[in-house]
């Protein structure tokens, strides 16, 4: 993966590329600063509200800073983004996520 400052170079080019917000915000969860890869997941699926794995990573991370209950909320709506567009499979694993938390 880019390091991050090469990924916001990539950004500067093309601000709305969805891919490229994702991998910044793992980037900053990779760097141990998951506060900024929270804001930038939320970021994503404001703009966004059908780039599912967004919900999963973000509700992970919250779950993983002991905000269980926002997390229940994230992957909750994750899981109705995941069947608006038909994402089975990420439906399936934000379900099982949900049940364990």
């Amino acid at each position: 993966m880019p390091k991050r400052e090469q990924l916001e170079e990539l950004l500067k080019a093309d601000p709305d590329d969805v891919f490229l917000q994702y991998a910044l915000a793992m980037s900053y969860v990779a760097e141990g600063d998951a506060s900024e890869g929270i804001s930038r997941f939320a970021t994503i699926i404001d703009g966004n509200p059908d780039y599912v794995a967004a919900y999963f990573q973000s509700g992970q991370l919250l779950a993983d800073q002991g905000d269980t209950e926002e997390a229940r909320s994230i992957i909750t709506t994750g899981i109705e983004a995941a069947r608006r567009v038909g994402d089975d499979h990420a439906e399936s694993e934000m379900i099982g996520f949900l049940q364990l938390l």
